[in-house]
């Protein structure tokens, strides 16, 4: 049945016009989504795509307030995960959920182990394992505890078991983010197994090689809605993704934004921060950069490309498992964001709401929130102190609140990003690390904080600047370094800063400079 192209197979799950909204806001407009028996399916698009949300609600997780969904010809209405189970559309997340103290086969029946006259009926569970695991391909001993296993081994047991619950459809969810190179070659070897039983599957990854080594079609999500379906063989990765940051070939030129000219680029100065093949378990593998005073280094890369993580290691939030870093000539090892902060790094997340701002508490209270040790002396803080620097910060940043005793929850995102911005400045960092300045603020205030980082730069503040918006990074930055699969691809500097180069460094991992070739 596999041998037959895809658009001839019978299809195993339809999903049409499928909506979904939270507190008022749409996740997902009107999206449809087609699986074939025996096909191995690529759902992909960046952060906050809709990838997610799809996934829950083909799974049962999520109930949907819009559109109808089919399983062989079927409509459905999946009320919880084990719904959708017994319908035979079964998820394997990346995290292992399964119980590492049990054996191989207690794992596989886990919650429905086979009974005779009441009891566990443990021979029959170990051979009906063995069998599976014996028509899988997988050499795995079902007495076995399960921690015992490699990573690889133990995805396999968890992707067994959800073949055991009759799978007609496994979603396999980033399967290879804690695998190592070696293991990937298994998993590969088992999908093509399950394809050729008839097993479809849906397959989330962010890794260019991976997709175009085991799928079949791809579908693309863009801000909750579908952007396009295609073999994968007749999709270059170039158009891929252009596809998922909604570019076209032809309409790849600089934008206009509020830089006004990138800061020059230091040639002559030393480092301020300079990184050495940071490395982080698979997120990570190698990523080394520099950035010089008055310079902005804009960092370009897909979801899962290691940009986040760069900056969460510098930062000593998640930090590197191996490399170095480097401050002004010296070596630092930031364990904690208090050893970064020390050594004069600052941090603005991409996550505002969740990392960045305390809801509950006052302009005043959020904005001096890194400086209080500095502002408190025998736990009292010095009003007056504060309000000095709360006054200044304020008025040089253009925050518009009634007061700095407002909420800051009743700011527009643009005014959250300001105060957030000057909690840092007001600690006078050398090094300012910004993930995704603009993102969710209008385009006034987008306006006014590109406007603003331009200024820092040009005092001699070093900034490294991650963002998904190109025309950002092609106007912002004195140079952009390209990241993929956790390592450097390309470094792009001068007039090969370009969409075009930027977008062709991502879908080949090299770098190319602008030519009519990637314009046509």
């Amino acid at each position: 049945m596999t041998s037959l192209p895809p658009d001839s197979r019978p299809e195993v799950l339809r999903m049409e016009g499928i909506v979904k909204r939270f507190a008022g806001a749409t996740a997902l407009d009107g999206v449809n989504f087609t699986l074939r028996r025996g096909e191995v399916h690529a759902l992909v698009g960046e952060n906050g795509a809709g990838k997610s949300t799809l996934i829950k609600i083909m799974t049962g997780a999520y109930r949907r307030d819009g559109g109808e969904v089919w399983v062989e010809g079927q409509p459905v209405s999946f009320g919880s995960p084990a719904d959708a189970q017994a319908a035979g559309v079964i998820a394997v997340h990346q995290e292992i959920h399964l119980l590492s103290f049990r054996t191989v086969a207690e794992n596989v029946y886990l919650g429905r182990e086979p009974r005779r006259w009441g009891l566990v009926d443990w021979r029959r569970m170990r051979t009906d394992t063995a069998e599976l695991l014996q028509r899988l391909g997988l050499a795995i001993d079902p007495d076995v505890v399960l921690g015992s296993l490699s990573t690889a081994q133990q995805q396999m047991v968890a992707i067994a078991r959800g073949v055991s619950l009759g799978a007609k459809v496994l979603v396999l969810d980033e399967p290879t983010s804690s695998l190592a190179e070696r293991e990937v070659a298994i998993l590969y070897d088992m999908i093509r197994h399950l394809q050729s039983q008839g097993t479809s599957i849906v397959y989330i990854s962010h890794r260019f090689d991976e997709l175009y080594a085991v799928c079949d079609r791809t579908t693309v999500l863009r801000d909750g809605r579908l952007v396009a379906t295609h073999r994968m063989a007749e999709l270059e990765r170039l158009d891929l993704v252009c596809l998922m940051l909604g570019k076209a070939r032809d309409e790849l030129r600089q934008g206009t934004t509020a830089f006004a000219g990138a800061a020059p680029e230091a040639e002559s100065a030393e480092p301020l921060l300079r990184t050495d093949g940071l490395r982080r378990g698979q997120k990570l593998r190698g990523v080394s950069l520099d950035v010089r005073r008055g310079e902005i280094l804009g960092v370009a890369g897909l979801l899962g490309s290691g940009r986040t993580e760069t900056a969460r290691a510098i930062f000593g939030a998640d930090p590197a498992e191996d490399g170095g870093i480097q401050m002004d000539g010296k070596r630092i090892t930031p364990r904690t964001p208090d050893d970064a902060i020390r050594a004069g790094i600052a941090f603005v997340s991409e996550d505002r709401k969740g990392e960045g701002i305390i809801p509950e508490l006052s302009v005043r209270e959020n904005l001096t929130l890194a400086a209080l040790p500095t502002l408190t002396r025998a736990g009292i803080v010095d009003r007056a102190k504060q309000r000095e620097i709360v006054d200044r910060y304020m008025k040089r940043l253009g925050i518009k609140a009634t007061s700095a005793d407002q909420k800051i929850r009743e700011l527009s995102g643009g005014n959250q990003q300001k105060v957030l911005l000057a909690r840092w400045l007001c600690m006078s960092p050398a090094l300012l690390i910004l993930d995704e300045p603009t993102r969710g603020i209008d385009i006034g205030a987008k306006g006014e904080i590109q406007a603003l980082i331009n200024e820092l730069a040009g005092t001699g503040l070093g900034v490294l600047m991650i963002s998904s918006e190109l025309e950002e990074l092609v106007e912002g930055s004195s140079r952009v370094v390209v990241l993929r699969d956790g390592q450097n691809v390309a470094e792009l500097r001068g007039s090969d800063i370009s969409q075009q180069s930027i977008i062709h460094a991502m879908a080949e991992g090299s770098a190319v400079s602008a030519s009519p070739a990637l314009e046509s």
